[in-house]
C-alpha cells in the first residue's frame, strides 16, 4: 500500500498512520529501531527502500527516508508518502520530501516519527556528512552507517571518514569485506604461526573497500602495507610462506594459496547492501576494530 501526502503537515502524516494501523489490528510494539535514510538524490530513493527492507526482515524497523531539497526560497513545503505492509518489508516507510527552510531542519521534520525507546539508526547511502555524529540527523542516532561505494571520490570519502570518526560510526565498504577479512584470519590462525612482515593489497582504485581493508591490515602488522591497483588478491608475507586470497573481480569464487599447499576454492561473492545493512544492523555499540583500520590508512604506502 502506498499512500501519497502531497504539502502535508507532520500531525497530519501521524494522523494517516494511526488511522492505517487501526484498520487493520497492527502495532509498532514488533519494531526493534528506528532507520533514518537520508538521501539526495531521488534515484537511489527505491534502491535504498528495497535494501532497507530486505534488513527489516531481519530487524523489523519504522523507515523514515529524508529527501532533502533545496533550502533557497522562503516557502517551506512537505511532501510525503507512506508505504505500508507489502511495500515496506516488514516495518514502515515514511518518506519525507524537504523544500525551502525546512530542507535545512530535517531533524525537525523527523523527531514526530521516531518511536519511543527504541533505538535510531541514521544512513547515507550515497554522500554523507563530514562528521555524521555532528550532522541534524546523525545527531539523533546511536548507529551511524555511511557507505563511501556510492560517493563521487569513494577514496577521499572512505579518508575523510577517518577525520570525522565517532563511535557508533560505520560504513558499509567495512562489512562488505566480513567474509575476506573471516578469511584471512582463518589462515593466520595455522602453522607456521608466524608474524606478517609485509602485505599487498591489489583491486579496483574505485573500491574503498580495499583500502580500509588495508588499514585493518596496517593497524594489525608490524611490516608495510601496499595497496595497488590491478587483480582483486591481498598477499600475506611471512619468513616462510605467502598467503593469498584472489578472486576474479565479477566472479563469485576465491583462491587461498599458501606455499607448499595446494589451492583451495572458496565461495567468496561480493556481498550485496541489504545484506551488509542487516550485519550492521545487528550491533549498536561502538566498532572500534573499524575505528582502528581507519587510523590505519594513515601507514597504507599507494603504489
Amino acid at each position: 500500500m502506498i499512500i501519497d501526502l502531497p504539502d502535508t503537515s507532520t500531525t497530519a502524516i501521524n494522523k494517516r498512520l494511526n488511522e492505517l494501523r487501526e484498520r487493520v489490528g497492527a502495532a509498532t510494539t514488533g519494531r526493534v529501531l528506528t532507520l533514518i535514510i537520508a538521501i539526495a538524490d531521488e534515484a537511489l530513493l527505491d534502491e535504498s527502500i528495497a535494501a532497507a527492507s530486505i534488513a527489516g526482515q531481519e530487524h523489523p524497523s519504522r523507515m523514515i527516508v529524508v529527501v532533502a531539497g533545496p533550502v533557497d526560497g522562503d516557502a517551506t513545503r512537505l511532501d510525503a508518502q507512506l508505504r505500508m505492509f507489502g511495500d515496506a518489508g516488514a516495518g514502515e516507510v515514511v518518506v519525507l520530501r524537504l523544500q525551502g527552510p525546512l530542507a535545512g531542519h530535517a531533524d525537525a521534520a523527523v523527531v514526530p516519527f521516531l518511536l519511543p525507546d527504541i533505538p535510531v539508526v541514521a544512513w547515507w547511502p550515497e554522500v554523507a556528512p563530514e562528521i555524521p555524529a555532528q550532522d541534524p540527523l546523525g545527531a539523533l542516532a546511536l548507529r551511524r552507517i555511511t557507505d563511501a561505494t556510492n560517493a563521487p571520490d569513494p577514496l577521499a570519502a572512505i579518508r575523510s571518514r577517518r577525520g570525522g570518526y565517532t563511535a557508533g560510526d560505520t560504513d558499509l565498504s567495512w562489512s562488505r569485506i566480513t567474509s575476506w577479512r573471516a578469511l584471512l584470519a582463518a589462515a593466520l590462525d595455522q602453522p607456521p604461526y608466524e608474524p606478517i612482515r609485509s602485505a599487498l593489497v591489489s583491486g579496483l582504485a574505485t573500491e574503498p573497500s580495499l583500502d580500509v581493508l588495508a588499514g585493518w591490515l596496517a593497524s594489525r602488522i608490524d611490516g608495510p602495507v601496499r595497496r595497488a591497483v590491478g587483480a582483486l588478491k591481498i598477499e600475506l608475507v611471512r619468513d616462510s610462506e605467502t598467503v593469498t586470497l584472489s578472486r576474479p573481480q565479477d566472479g563469485v569464487t576465491a583462491t587461498l594459496s599458501r606455499t607448499g599447499r595446494p589451492p583451495a576454492l572458496v565461495p567468496l561473492p561480493r556481498r550485496v547492501t541489504a545484506e551488509c545493512l542487516a550485519e550492521d544492523l545487528r550491533r549498536l555499540d561502538a566498532d572500534v576494530i573499524y575505528g582502528a583500520a581507519l587510523t590505519g590508512l594513515e601507514e597504507v604506502e599507494y603504489l
